[in-house]
């Protein structure tokens, strides 16, 4: 992502800135598949509201010309309603936040809204930059109430501490990550404690790559990915695709402060560059999924210690699949019946269930009916996934088969310019 003017500055207030054949049919089953799929489904009379966060100017982690991230068409996050039983998404507005809006979170009483700016840079160039936003619950609409440091160069993800006082952020560009306090009125405060992830760099062929791979990105520098933490809220755990490794950091939550686990960091195979992770729902299992190498690792997770012990490894993808492919997301079901995997390249979501022991078995894979998915998103019903389609300027929205898993696209292209990430907020709840 190529960074924007350097300005100087550590809090402020912003003003700017393929190829498979449908199924016939499937567009008018979906709908009926979603309405069948599960029994979580809100009853709730309140309005249901989808935002998007997009690449509004070009990448900084991409030289041009190469195949990475293209530049920016966004215009910053993109505002919907959402139909509670169609998933259709109509457009509400724009928030223009010109820097590259990329990850999105919402606060737990859903009022404000937490974007990272992936191409802002502040502080001499030395760090990009987080914004907080107020939301009106009725109309959705975003009022922008300040922009800090993130504590780093091209801010990726951001997570809100269960707590609810700290937001955590971290940077790729930079391979860092950083505590920020969220104060009584949602603005957020300078970071409280900033973290570089070190080690040795990974070699640039993975161990898992598919065969013919050229699927090559991010082992020059330590590269934080993503931040959360373990359903308790006891440790912070980061992926760092630069180094193949994942680290985990006790969290302090009086002083906003991290300190290493024991041990700090596992390892990953070399070169297939960890990007995200998801907790099942029970809190013992974790699964890991690799950008480079195209696989998924379920982790056993000793919650007192912080600890993750790998005990699965499986492809993302299809048997036999043979090329370039590099992982995005990763999601799973409501019901923790099922994980999600993202591919880019192959375009597609592989669907994988869960047993009884956490080990993953391949069900299929579904085309995303765009290019480059960058993200999915479960709705807050659990009936439909929507897929940020990065290079094709759409989201695509499936509905979930709650009995088997599979995913049944609906018809419903909408139109974002480089679309990254969705967050919903669902004003009938809470």
């Amino acid at each position: 992502m190529r960074p924007a003017a350097s300005k100087t500055l550590t809090t402020r207030t912003l003003t700017r800135r393929s190829f498979v054949t449908a199924a016939t049919g499937l567009a008018s089953v979906a709908p009926a598949l979603a309405r069948g799929a599960t029994s979580q489904a809100s009853t709730s009379s309140g309005g249901l509201f989808a935002y998007v966060g997009t690449y509004s100017s070009p990448p900084v982690d991409a030289p041009p010309g190469k195949v990475d991230l293209p530049p920016g068409n966004g215009r910053g996050i993109h505002i919907f309603r959402v139909d509670r039983t169609t998933g259709t998404l109509t457009a509400a507005g724009v928030t223009d936040h010109y820097t590259s809006p990329s990850a999105l979170v919402f606060d737990a009483t859903g009022t404000h809204l937490y974007s990272t700016n992936a191409t802002d840079l502040v502080d001499n160039g030395a760090s990009g930059t987080v914004s907080a936003f107020t939301v009106d619950r009725t109309s959705g609409q975003l009022q922008l109430l300040n922009s800090v440091a993130s504590g780093g160069t091209g801010p990726t993800y951001a997570s809100v501490h269960r707590g609810g006082r700290h937001l955590l952020v971290a940077n790729y560009a930079g391979g860092s990550v950083a505590v920020l306090p969220i104060l009584p009125d949602g603005r957020l405060g300078p970071a409280t404690d900033v973290k570089k992830t070190t080690g040795v760099v990974g070699p640039k062929r993975a161990t898992h790559a598919p065969p013919g791979s050229f699927a090559i990105s991010g082992h020059d520098t330590p590269h934080a990915h993503m931040i959360g933490t373990d359903p308790a809220g006891r440790f912070v755990i980061v992926p760092d695709l630069g180094l193949d490794r994942i680290f985990v950091w006790a969290f302090d939550a009086n002083a906003g402060t991290l300190s290493p686990a024991d041990p700090p960091s596992v390892a990953l195979p070399p070169g297939d560059g960890p990007r995200h992770f998801a907790f099942h729902r029970d809190g013992r299992w974790l699964y890991a999924i690799q950008e480079e190498g195209s696989t998924i690792v379920l982790f056993d997770y000793d919650a007192e210690r912080g600890r993750l012990s790998a005990r699965q490894t499986i492809s993302s993808l299809p048997a036999g699949y043979a090329g370039s492919n590099f992982c995005s997301g990763i999601l799973i079901s409501q019901d923790g019946r099922f994980v999600y995997a993202g591919n880019r390249l192959h375009d597609s979501v592989g669907i994988f269930a869960v047993g009884r022991d956490g080990t993953l078995t391949f069900v299929d894979d579904i085309w995303t009916r765009g290019d480059y998915p960058r993200s999915m998103t479960i709705d807050p019903s659990g009936r439909f996934m929507y897929v940020c389609n990065q290079r094709a300027d759409h989201v695509t929205a499936f509905a979930i088969d709650g009995a088997t898993g599979r995913l049944a696209f609906t018809g419903q292209y909408t139109p974002v310019g480089n679309p990254s990430a969705i967050a919903f907020l669902d004003t009938g709840r809470g």
